[in-house]
């Protein structure tokens, strides 16, 4: 056999540093993987689901927030308890009810005297109880505290649920309890079972699976170290993301190393140089593909979202891991394997290249490529009229949020609280719009609040009152007691006084959120620069939120778009070929969309979806899309420069569609398992990805990228020298197995 430069290289690299380097790069993984994996364990410590936190300074309900700590001198979420009996409460069930609430002032993170006694509705069938829960206690903990004693002491006849602010945020920390191990578990099942089908090999799906966790608990050490620096925020949702993305995007670069190193196998007579001929031909398209996710992670730093913003970095964190486990540690443990990686299925050394597009070439990607080759207009065509027809879908998205009751799928007792607390009291009992107004406007603001509709009551933060608050009514601020009992003064802090607005509405519901912009906007004609009225509270940090994940995703799409353009017109040097890429991604991602819109709608009845799904849909999609259309035309580059573009595009999707097939399986797969966590976002993310990752597999880098590259021949790498050399196989001509196969350079 002829030598070639890797072998040439390979024979000058002494026996020593080829055990040596494989050995250290195994060793160190091993210690990431184990300092990682031990952090596992840490991350709930420092993730928040708070939606609060995730807000910019800038929000009117963060301004809000910081405000009326100065109030209290405590940080509080309420909860609220309520009690029913269809047929209406018996006094024994009263007194019951008010021993029960005693023994709640016993539970740890309860602020007894700051919360309310049980308050009856006036139909008399339920009764409610505001707990002030002081948040240095972990909510979760102190709401399933709560429910620990509710059900120790069940009233016969009796429902009794925890709702509100407290009830919403402890049953979603409960549904992301499977995070850390059910979810992993779960990728990591899929993706080994589809590595064993396709490589029908017992060892190289353990190999390849223990480079993808080493990535991933690495990217967890430096994550949590980060985290715990309050230098990143952490959430359930950013971290669930990170585990699918990781694995994913780990095995997806190891299968395109592992492709390579076996044809290296094939034509290289030592693992040495097979190894150093597979990272020759595998680490550009690797290093684009990670690139191209890293810098679409990266802009989200642009994002005025908190949560947005802090995917970014931390995503991005992964993949840079990822990219590493996928060039140093899989190349050492396949090196350390050599060709018993692939037992059974040894792969054999040849003589000479094969044509992998030869007439006597079964299978079918060869007999894709003859069809391409035979009708590349056609099928073009047909592909870009199918996903335009799939694309109608996103006209019945509705992207536009979701009340925060509706993100847990599945059982809720906070939601069914919910719907209890709407039939007997007004609906946003518990979860107040907080006013934070000039002491002297007092009364001017209260007559706007009172005369808005959808708001049902108002009162003013007083500390000598035996409640804590005074009730507002029209007449002015009032008193608690008979008549004649006088006024107390309202609490003051920095000239401000705090009012809390009750509404008819849940408090999470876009209801609610209406009847906040309605007072933001009559309220803007009370309120000056040096003197503001500023409205929050729940409603309002759930208004805010909407609205600036809708700024985000208007802002970051183009961007993201701009900058995987660029990305691969400097790969590819070409500005047509990246154009066309990027139009296939961008028509397979609105198709992927419009297949959710339909089947949200129709078959699962969501409610809605939050402003984020399509932005983070939009940028996994078409980062990742990218990945695999970047792996194609890197290759059929490196086959056009020696076999002409028309065949060279042939070649290329016969070499890849194997390997590339494989990896949106496995990408499909690992974002199908964010579904087992029963998260209504997501589940949408899920769907959305898993859906248009194997669309983009299947259809459009199968048929309409090689197909309308077949049709364009040579001027898709324009203005490159490729766009101007001519060979047999790219002039216009019938096609005949005869001219796909062997074609010769002309002059």
């Amino acid at each position: 056999m002829i030598k070639t430069p890797a072998s040439a290289q390979g024979s000058r690299v002494p026996l020593w540093l080829r055990v040596l380097i494989p050995a250290a790069l195994i060793l160190v993984w091993f210690g990431l993987f184990g300092a990682g994996g031990a952090s596992f364990g840490q991350i709930s410590a420092v993730s928040t689901n708070d939606q609060s936190q995730q807000l910019p300074a800038s929000a009117e309900a963060t301004q809000v927030q910081e405000l009326q700590a100065e109030f209290r001198d405590d940080d509080v979420i309420p909860a609220i308890v309520v009690f029913e009996r269809d047929g209406g409460l018996t006094d024994g069930d009263l007194t019951a009810i008010d021993e029960i609430v005693a023994e709640f002032g016993d539970v740890d993170g309860v602020l007894p005297d700051e919360s309310s006694p049980a308050i009856p509705s006036e139909d008399g069938d339920a009764v409610q109880v505001v707990m002030v829960l002081d948040t240095d206690i972990k909510t979760a903990d102190t709401v399933e505290a709560l429910r620990g004693v509710l059900d120790d002491n069940s009233i016969d006849g009796v429902t009794a649920a925890i709702t509100g602010p407290g009830g919403l945020a402890a049953d979603l920390t409960n549904a992301f309890a499977g995070i850390d191990g059910l979810l992993l578990l779960v990728a990591l099942g899929a993706v080994f079972i589809i590595l064993v089908v396709v490589y029908r090999s017992p060892l190289l799906p353990v190999l390849v699976l223990f480079s993808s966790l080493s990535a991933l608990c690495a990217a967890i050490l430096v994550v949590v170290q980060l985290a715990r620096a309050d230098i990143l925020l952490l959430s359930g949702q950013t971290q669930g993301i990170l585990f699918i993305l990781v694995i994913g995007a780990a095995t997806d670069y190891s299968l395109l190393y592992i492709a390579r190193f076996r044809e290296a196998l094939a034509s290289q007579p030592t693992k040495w140089t097979a190894t150093w001929t597979a990272l020759k031909g595998a680490w550009e398209p690797i290093l684009a593909s990670g690139g191209t996710v890293i810098a679409a992670l990266l802009l989200l730093l642009f994002s005025d979202l908190n949560s947005n913003k802090s995917l970014g970095p931390v995503a991005s964190i992964g993949i840079v891991f990822a990219l590493l486990s996928s060039l140093t540690l899989l190349p050492a443990l396949l090196y350390w394997a050599g060709r018993v990686a692939f037992w059974p299925i040894k792969p054999k050394l040849e003589e000479a290249e094969a044509n992998p597009i030869a007439d006597d070439k079964k299978g079918l990607w060869p007999g894709l490529a003859r069809l391409i080759a035979r009708r590349p207009r056609v099928i073009w065509i047909s592909s870009v009229v199918l996903l335009g027809v799939l694309s109608l879908g996103v006209l019945q998205l509705k992207a536009d949020g979701v009340a925060q009751s509706e993100f847990v799928l599945g059982e809720s007792q906070a939601r069914d609280g919910q719907a209890v607390l709407a039939d007997h009291f007004p609906a946003g009992s518990g979860s107040p719009t907080v006013i934070i107004a000039p002491e002297d406007e007092l009364d001017a603001v209260s007559e706007v609040v009172l005369g808005t509709d959808g708001v049902d009551s108002l009162t003013v933060l007083a500390e000598d009152s035996p409640s804590g608050s005074l009730p507002v009514t029209d007449e002015g601020v009032q008193p608690l007691g008979p008549p004649g009992t006088p006024v107390p003064d309202v609490t003051v802090v920095d000239g401000n006084v705090l009012l809390s607005a009750t509404l008819t509405d849940a408090g999470d519901s876009i209801d609610a959120e209406n009847v906040v912009v309605d007072l933001r906007e009559q309220l803007a004609d009370i309120s000056t620069e040096s003197a503001p009225v500023l409205v929050g509270g729940t409603t309002a940090i759930a208004l805010d939120s909407n609205t600036t994940a809708i700024h985000d995703r208007n802002l970051l799409i183009p961007l993201i778009l701009a900058a995987i353009t660029l990305i691969l017109m400097l790969l590819l040097r070409s500005i047509v070929a990246p154009l066309l890429l990027i139009a296939s991604v961008v028509l397979s991602f609105a198709a992927a969309l419009g297949v959710s819109a339909w089947v949200f709608n129709g078959i699962f009845d969501f409610p809605g979806a939050d402003p984020s799904v399509p932005l983070f849909g939009f940028v996994f999609l078409v980062a990742l899309g990218v990945d695999y259309n970047i792996f194609l035309m890197t290759r059929v580059r490196e086959e056009s420069g020696k076999h002409g573009t028309k065949q060279g595009i042939l070649r290329g999707l016969a070499v890849t569609g194997g390997v590339i097939t494989s990896a949106g399986l496995v990408l499909a797969a690992t974002f199908a398992a964010l579904s087992v966590i029963p998260i209504l976002f997501l589940l949408q993310i899920a769907f959305i990805v898993a859906f248009g990752v194997l669309l983009d597999t299947f259809l459009v880098r199968t048929l309409l990228v090689p197909a309308l590259s077949y049709d364009i021949g040579r001027a898709i790498w324009w203005p490159s020298t490729l766009s101007r050399g001519i060979h047999s196989s790219d002039r216009p001509a019938p096609v005949r197995s005869d001219d796909l196969v062997g074609a010769s350079r002309e002059g």
